[in-house]
């Protein structure tokens, strides 16, 4: 029996991670908290530590996850550069999954914008394009960075100076090094991710819609029974599913 904390247990992913850890008969719930709980009264509970809260309590989460010994799975997003240096450094001590997305099909999608940019090659023009509900407070979405850094891994550009964040004005002729990533809110759309290859002549599209957040925590329980059996390292998604 797998007996797991749940951290962020009010927000929208925290309760579909309850609904969704009730139907799997070797998982049992031993505490749900969020803010202004004591995450120090109860994780000894467990045996391994989901977090879905805000990015901000990432590290003091990682830091006390690090002191009792407990694997960790984050789910939150956002995080600053320095941020995720200092909690990825308890990796060393715990095992730790670390994704933006933990959906099967995402991480597919991950899988395959790899591959098309290593088979297109720099002669097709890369750009991106995510919706999300009107309720998301970070842009771009953490997927749609994921599958940029993707690109500009492959294309060996460096992100930050080749990402093109919606475009206005008279910005000139688009260069091959640039990656395009645009951002839509709006209603209550779960997650659309797509990548976009525009050659001459042709192009090629990779699309992935969630309808459902049930998708995103079915991949992070199966990510914390998959991490308690690891040792101390920092994984993601890719990891769990055997992709890499």
């Amino acid at each position: 029996m797998l007996n797991l904390v749940i951290i962020g247990s009010k927000g929208r992913m925290g309760r579909t991670l309850i609904a969704c850890a009730s139907r799997f008969p070797d998982v049992h719930l031993a505490a749900a908290i969020d803010q202004g709980d004591d995450l120090h009264a109860v994780i000894g509970q467990g045996d391994v530590v989901v977090d879905f809260s805000s990015h901000e309590a990432t590290v003091a989460i990682t830091a006390l996850c690090a002191e009792h010994g407990k694997p960790i799975v984050i789910g939150t997003t956002g995080h600053s550069p320095e941020e995720k240096s200092r909690f990825t450094a308890a990796s060393s001590r715990i095992p730790m999954v670390l994704s933006s997305n933990f959906s099967t099909g995402v991480n597919a999608l991950f899988w395959l914008t790899r591959k098309a940019a290593q088979i297109l090659g720099p002669a097709f023009d890369v750009e991106i394009v995510e919706m999300h509900h009107r309720l998301k407070r970070d842009a771009p979405s953490g997927t749609a960075r994921t599958l940029a850094e993707i690109l500009a891994e492959v294309r060996q550009l460096q992100l930050e100076p080749s990402l093109r964040h919606g475009r206005s004005g008279f910005v000139g002729e688009r260069t091959p090094e640039e990656i395009g990533i645009h951002s839509l809110r709006g209603g209550d759309v779960v997650g659309d991710h797509t990548v976009m290859f525009a050659g001459l002549g042709e192009r090629l599209e990779l699309t992935h819609k969630a309808s459902s957040r049930e998708t995103f925590a079915q991949g992070a329980l199966l990510a914390a029974r998959w991490v308690v059996r690891q040792p101390p390292s920092l994984y993601d998604m890719q990891d769990v599913l055997g992709l890499k």
